[in-house]
C-alpha cells in the first residue's frame, strides 16, 4: 500500500488532531503517501482531498477539535453516495482509508471495506460508548472538563445551600456521568444503563437533609432525561430549592489531556500497522493498556456496557 486517506467524522473530540498527526507521520515514516479528507464522508463525496506532509500536522497535537473538520453525511448512507466516495478514492489513487470517529463513522468504513477499499476505524468520541476498547479518544479530556465544572458548582451549592442538577453529555451512554459522579462525590448519578431510581434519589436527599446536609449534587446523563425536567420532579417531591446546569458542548472542546494525546498517538499509529499488514474492516482499541483490534461489524453489533462495580461503589460512597 503506497497511498492512504484519513478523515474524521461525526462529533469532534479532543485528541483527534493527535490521532491525525500519528497517522500521517507513521505513514510517511514507512514511505506511504497520506491524503487528508476534509469534512468527513461529505468531503469524500465532494472531493475535498489534499496531500498531507510532515509539516501539515506540525503544532496540532495540543489542539482540540479536528484540523480536517467534521460533518455528518446522510448521503453516504446510500449506495449512490458510497459510489461517489469510491469514485474520489479511485481518482486520487487512495488504496486504504483510516476513519476516526464513532459508531456511525464505522458503519461508513464497513461499507467501503465491503466494496473493496480497506478501512481501519479509530474510536474518537467523548461518549466512551464504543465496545472493544476501554477508552475512546476524547473521553478523558471531556471527563476532566466535567469535573472542573462540578467543582465550581459545588462551591456555590455549598454557599447557597441548594441542590444542583447537572446534565452531562454521553448520548445513550452513562460513562461521563458515572466517572464524573464518582470522581466528584455526587450524591446521585442518573444513567441510561440503569432503571429510573427517582424514589431512591429522593430518599437519599431527605436522609441527608435530616442529618443536617444543606446541599447536594445530582448528575443526569442526557440519555435519560433533561436536567430541567428532573429538577422539577425533585422540587415537587421534596420542596427543596434546586438549580440546573447543562454543560453542553463545552465538554467537547479544549486542549486534549496527556492521556488522550498518548492514546490517540498509539491508536493512530497502530491503524497504520494494520493497513500495512493487509488487514481491513477492523477497529483499533485499547484493553488493559494493550493495543487490540476487532472486526468493525462485530463491534457495531455489541452493546456498550458500564462498569457495574463503579456504579455500586458510587452508591456505597453516597450514603
Amino acid at each position: 500500500m503506497k497511498r492512504i486517506g484519513v478523515l474524521t467524522s461525526g462529533g469532534d473530540s479532543p485528541g483527534m488532531n493527535a490521532a491525525i498527526r500519528a497517522v500521517v507521520r507513521k505513514a510517511i515514516f514507512h514511505d506511504i503517501e497520506v491524503y487528508g479528507i476534509e469534512h468527513g464522508f461529505q468531503g469524500l463525496i465532494d472531493g475535498s482531498i489534499r496531500k498531507m506532509e510532515l509539516g501539515s500536522v506540525g503544532d496540532i497535537i495540543q489542539r482540540g477539535g479536528t484540523m480536517l473538520y467534521s460533518a455528518r453525511c446522510e448521503e453516504f448512507k446510500t449506495e449512490e453516495g458510497q459510489e461517489k466516495g469510491i469514485h474520489q478514492l479511485k481518482k486520487h489513487g487512495i488504496e486504504g482509508l483510516i476513519v476516526i470517529g464513532g459508531d456511525g463513522s464505522f458503519m461508513g468504513a464497513k461499507k467501503l471495506t465491503e466494496k473493496g477499499y480497506p478501512c481501519i476505524g479509530v474510536p474518537g468520541t467523548i461518549d466512551n460508548d464504543i465496545p472493544g476498547t476501554d477508552f475512546t479518544i476524547g473521553f478523558d479530556t471531556a471527563l476532566n472538563t466535567v469535573i472542573d465544572a462540578i467543582d465550581k458548582i459545588r462551591d456555590t451549592a455549598t454557599s447557597h445551600e441548594r441542590t444542583y442538577v447537572i446534565e452531562v453529555m454521553g448520548r445513550d451512554a452513562g460513562d461521563l456521568a458515572l466517572w464524573a459522579g464518582l470522581a466528584d462525590g455526587a450524591e446521585s448519578i442518573i444513567i441510561p444503563e440503569m432503571d429510573d431510581e427517582f424514589d431512591e434519589v429522593i430518599e437519599r436527599l431527605k436522609r441527608g437533609h435530616d442529618r443536617g446536609k444543606k446541599h447536594s449534587i445530582i448528575i443526569v446523563a442526557e440519555g435519560v432525561t433533561s436536567a430541567v425536567d428532573f429538577s422539577k420532579r425533585v422540587e415537587e417531591a421534596t420542596d427543596l430549592e434546586t438549580r440546573v446546569t447543562v454543560l453542553g458542548h463545552t465538554q467537547r472542546g479544549g486542549s486534549p489531556s496527556a492521556s488522550d494525546r498518548v492514546l490517540a498517538s498509539r491508536l493512530g499509529a497502530y491503524a497504520i500497522d494494520l493497513l500495512m499488514t493487509g488487514k481491513a474492516g477492523r477497529m483499533v482499541g485499547i484493553e488493559n493498556n494493550q493495543l487490540v483490534d476487532h472486526d468493525i461489524l462485530e463491534v457495531l453489533t455489541r452493546d456498550h456496557a458500564i462498569d457495574l462495580d463503579m456504579y455500586r461503589l458510587s452508591k456505597e460512597l453516597s450514603i
